[in-house]
């Protein structure tokens, strides 16, 4: 297999290249990916990007012939393109950099039936030119989409950014405010596990390439077994797949599931590599400390990363900003984060201020106690170590599950003593 290449890749076009955009924003409609003869989907086999003059060229290699969907997107500025769904055949330890205009890029799955591709602009541009490339058996060359892309005047590049209709996403359905089911009538409490990032958002990666999405969709999975397998409890996982989940889908999904615990598993990075540990966050809008911010921060843009606009914004979300202040959820967010900790601090190594506090966007449902667990460092050689060891990742587990049993345990007392 090919491997990531930053060389030149400037040469002359195929006659058979087929035109796919305009030179404004490159708008084209999606089609199906085309099978092979066992029925596959097609593969990303390669990416490649390059540059000459001002020109800055990218490259999808795939075993079948696709359409695509590209358009621009404004602060941050974003070229977005969408496909098919497709299989990323691309090496475990592929690191995607930037070249010219593209600072650095992103793909993956973004809906069901849906790859995306988001590219983080350098600085205004336009699709100069895009086209496909017939397969190339002389050259070992696949299928290719080719995007020329070239500088352009920020004004010019503002009138052209933006959704285009039929990619332009849809308001959430609103939530009840309350879980479908009355407390009192359930025999059973419901967790539901986030596994942060996924699909096109990879989140933080280690120095051996280590993505964040994979180790918390595998720690996620044990997560709900240990749990489960405690008895009394119904548990759902928010994402069981490398797919990208918005934020506030997150936070709807567990609503409308009635969770009376959501638990959101990632895994941290920092410049500083000898730091390492688990630790809890719970919600508030005071960070404990300023590391504590910046981590929310870089949480909270999740979906600009994925390459979503956040100016769409649903009223389910604005009413969960104006319901924070529900003193008993947030208590009992705290109540899980002390039960928890020294179980986990009896199995991994943790921060010395290991419950933390900050704004985290996926903790602001305000009926749901809500925690977000970061298991260690992807940063630090050794918690990358862990964070890829099964041994270490069931140990974990099960620590976590022992907290969330003892935690209802006293919570359950505490309520029947009301």
């Amino acid at each position: 297999m090919r491997r990531f290449c930053a060389r030149p890749i400037l040469h002359r076009i195929a006659a058979a290249g087929i035109a796919l955009c305009s030179a404004a924003i490159g708008t084209m409609g999606p089609a199906p990916a085309v099978a092979d003869p066992q029925g596959a989907i097609a593969s990303v086999t390669d990416v490649r990007l390059g540059s000459s003059g001002q020109t800055t060229r990218f490259v999808l290699e795939m075993t079948g012939k696709v359409t695509a969907r590209a358009f621009t997107l404004a602060d941050p500025h974003r070229l977005i393109i969408d496909l098919p769904a497709l299989d990323w055949a691309l090496p475990s330890d592929f690191v995607p950099a930037g070249r010219g205009l593209v600072g650095a890029f992103r793909y993956g799955l973004f809906r069901p039936g849906n790859a995306r591709v988001v590219i983080d602009l350098s600085g205004p541009a336009r699709i100069a030119k895009s086209f496909v490339l017939p397969p190339d058996p002389a050259h070992g060359r696949d299928w290719r989409i080719v995007f020329d892309l070239e500088p352009t005047a920020e004004a010019a590049f503002r009138a052209a950014a933006g959704w285009p209709d039929s990619a332009r996403p849809a308001a959430l359905a609103a939530t009840p405010a309350l879980p479908p089911s009355p407390p009192a009538a359930r025999t059973r409490r419901v967790v539901v596990i986030d596994p942060g990032h996924g699909g096109v958002d990879p989140g933080a990666v280690g120095k051996r390439g280590t993505r964040e999405k994979d180790v918390t969709l595998a720690f996620a999975r044990v997560l709900a077994e240990e749990i489960r397998a405690k008895g009394g409890f119904d548990v759902h996982l928010t994402r069981d797949r490398d797919i990208f989940l918005e934020l506030r889908e997150r936070v709807a999904a567990a609503r409308r599931l009635g969770a009376d615990l959501f638990i959101s598993v990632h895994a941290d990075s920092i410049e500083r590599t000898n730091i390492r540990g688990a630790s809890i966050y719970t919600l508030s809008e005071t960070a404990s400390d300023a590391e504590a911010a910046a981590l929310a921060r870089k949480e909270n843009a999740a979906d600009i990363i994925a390459g979503v606009d956040l100016g769409v914004e649903a009223d389910e979300v604005r009413d969960i900003l104006i319901d924070l202040a529900q003193r008993e959820t947030k208590n009992l967010s705290v109540r899980f984060a002390q039960t928890t900790i020294p179980k986990i601090a009896e199995v991994t190594p943790v921060l010395r201020n290991t419950h933390r506090f900050a704004g985290f966007r996926v903790l602001k449902a305000p009926d749901i106690p809500s925690v977000l667990i970061e298991l260690g460092f992807l940063t630090n050689p050794k918690d990358e170590d862990n964070l890829t060891s099964p041994s270490w990742r069931r140990a974990t587990a099960q620590a976590i599950a022992r907290g969330v049993d003892s935690y209802f345990g006293e919570r359950g007392a505490t309520e029947a003593r009301r």
